[in-house]
């Protein structure tokens, strides 16, 4: 089946480009179009699509507060953010609000094919440009740590391979860590965010630094 995308971005022609990049391939289909975020969050609801590529500065209702509304409703939609500018202040909000990944506009077509189909498929991505300083702004200014009663549904190793998702190792990296094989790795992440309840990885890289669990810098990519 197809992936099916919303676009919303305020500029027709950023949309416009969007849509013929996508629409060139196979396995991706454009649900629909929405010029700011009153009408994505709208549309989100009405059209159910798996992902909504999200520009964070848009009229009535910005994308991060968009993905408030949506994570909110229970939609099972995935947002992909996208913006002109590599450091952009609203990025860190961006993540906290719910959205699974970050991207600049102006990423190879290649690129944005690809981020859409991992955040379908249920992953998380930041564009490399920023990757780095998303964690390590999240290591400088930390929330408060929060009461650790919320951990304590987490056997020791999955809190071990939270800790090593937050430290940005891929899966492979943590089963080479820790001794394990790569789906058993696997298993463990994804009981962790069911536990946690998360959405993804980048919600767990979130979490984990706004709970005081990764003090420090962490030194790694997502």
């Amino acid at each position: 089946m197809s992936t099916r995308v919303l676009l919303a971005d305020d500029q027709a022609v950023i949309r416009y480009g969007l849509r013929l990049i996508l629409e060139s391939e196979p396995d991706l289909e454009v649900a629909g179009e929405a010029a700011d975020g009153e009408a994505a969050v709208a549309s989100v609801n009405r059209l159910s699509p798996d992902v909504v590529l999200m520009d964070i500065r848009m009229p009535r209702l910005d994308g991060i507060a968009a993905i408030r509304r949506i994570v909110a409703s229970g939609a099972s939609t995935r947002a992909l953010m996208l913006t002109t500018f590599d450091l952009d202040d609203y990025v860190f909000d961006a993540l906290r609000a719910g959205a699974s990944g970050f991207l600049l506009k102006d990423a190879p077509p290649e690129e944005l094919v690809s981020a859409v189909r991992l955040v379908a498929a249920g992953e998380a991505l930041l564009a490399p440009s920023v990757t780095r300083r998303v964690i390590q702004e999240f290591a400088r200014h930390p929330a408060p740590a929060r009461g650790g009663g919320t951990h304590g549904s987490l056997t020791a190793r999955e809190l071990e391979v939270l800790l090593l998702v937050a430290r940005g190792l891929s899966n492979d990296e943590i089963a080479a860590e820790l001794f394990l094989g790569r789906t058993t790795v696997k298993t463990h992440v994804a009981r962790v965010l069911a536990k946690l309840g998360l959405r993804d990885r980048v919600q767990a890289v979130v979490h984990a630094y706004e709970h005081g669990l990764v003090p420090g810098d962490p030194g790694r990519a997502l």
